[in-house]
C-alpha cells in the first residue's frame, strides 16, 4: 500500500496536475488578496481557499514523510526528507499558519507570516522540469558562482570604501558612513544607477567611471556561467535521448543517423 501512495503522489499525472494548479492558484489569490477592494469584499473566499490549501498541503506534507522509508530497516530516511531542500520547502508552506494557534503572536507579525504563502511557489520544482534543470545547474555551477559572487563583494567593499574617503567632506549627508557608500557601489557596478547617490569631486567620478567598467564585466560573470551549464545540460538531455531512442550522430557531417 505505502508503494502504492508513493507512486501516486510522485507520479500520478492528476495529482500532480492538481497540486501545480493549487500552487499557482495560491499565488494568484495573494496578489488578489492585496487590493483592498477585494480583500474588503471577498475575504471570506480568500480565508477559506487559504484552510483548504493549508489542508491539502499538509496531509501531502505527512504523506510524503509516511512514504519517505523505502526500507523498513532504514526509517532514517523520514528524517532525511524532513531536512531536505524539499521537504523544508513543504514545511515552511503550511507552518505560518499553524504558528498563531500554537503562539499568542502580534497582528502585525501574522501578517508578515501569511508572505511565506509566497514560498509556496518553490514547490513547483518538484513538479516543474523547468525548475529541476535550474536547480540542478544552481547546484553544479555553485562553486563557480561562489567565487564570483565573493569577488564581486570584495570589489563592492573595497570600491565603498575608498568612495567614502573621497566624497566624505565634500557630500556628508550623502556619504555619511561606509554603508551609505555601499549603497552607491552596488547602484554603480550593476550598472543601475538610481542617481540619489552619486559623487562630485574629480577623483570621485574618475573612480566611478572605473568601478561602473569593472561592474559590466563581473556582474555578467553569474550570467555566462548559468547560461552555460544551461546550454551543456540542454545538449546532454538531447543526447540522452538520442541514445534512448537508438540514435547517435555522424563523426563527419554531425546530422542524426540511425
Amino acid at each position: 500500500m505505502k508503494n502504492k501512495v508513493r507512486e501516486f503522489v510522485n507520479h500520478n499525472k492528476y495529482f500532480v496536475q492538481f497540486i501545480y494548479g493549487l500552487i499557482i492558484l495560491n499565488i494568484i489569490a495573494l496578489i488578489l488578496e492585496s487590493y483592498q477592494s477585494l480583500n474588503a469584499n471577498y475575504k471570506w473566499f480568500f480565508n477559506a481557499f487559504e484552510i483548504f490549501s493549508v489542508v491539502i498541503f499538509s496531509i501531502e506534507y505527512i504523506v510524503r514523510i509516511w512514504v519517505s522509508d523505502k526500507t523498513k530497516e532504514n526509517k532514517r530516511e523520514r528524517i532525511n526528507y524532513a531536512f531536505s531542500t524539499l521537504g523544508i520547502i513543504d514545511l515552511i508552506a503550511i507552518i505560518p499558519f499553524y504558528l498563531p494557534f500554537i503562539f499568542p503572536i502580534d497582528l502585525r507579525v501574522v501578517r508578515i507570516l501569511r508572505l511565506f504563502r509566497l514560498l509556496r511557489i518553490f514547490k513547483l520544482s518538484r513538479y516543474s522540469k523547468s525548475l529541476k534543470t535550474i536547480r540542478y545547474i544552481l547546484k553544479e555551477t555553485k562553486s563557480e558562482l561562489s567565487i564570483t559572487i565573493f569577488v564581486i563583494f570584495v570589489l563592492m567593499v573595497l570600491s565603498s570604501t575608498l568612495m567614502f574617503y573621497i566624497e566624505h567632506d565634500d557630500q556628508p549627508e550623502q556619504f555619511a558612513n561606509i554603508g551609505d557608500a555601499f549603497w552607491w557601489a552596488i547602484a554603480t557596478l550593476t550598472t543601475v544607477g538610481y542617481g540619489d547617490v552619486y559623487p562630485v569631486t574629480p577623483l570621485g567620478k574618475l573612480l566611478s567611471g572605473v568601478i561602473a567598467l569593472i561592474g559590466i564585466g563581473f556582474v555578467a560573470l553569474p550570467t555566462g556561467i548559468i547560461s552555460s551549464a544551461f546550454i551543456e545540460k540542454i545538449q546532454n538531455e538531447k543526447k540522452e535521448q538520442k541514445k534512448a531512442e537508438g540514435q547517435c550522430n555522424c563523426p563527419h557531417c554531425g546530422k542524426a543517423i540511425d
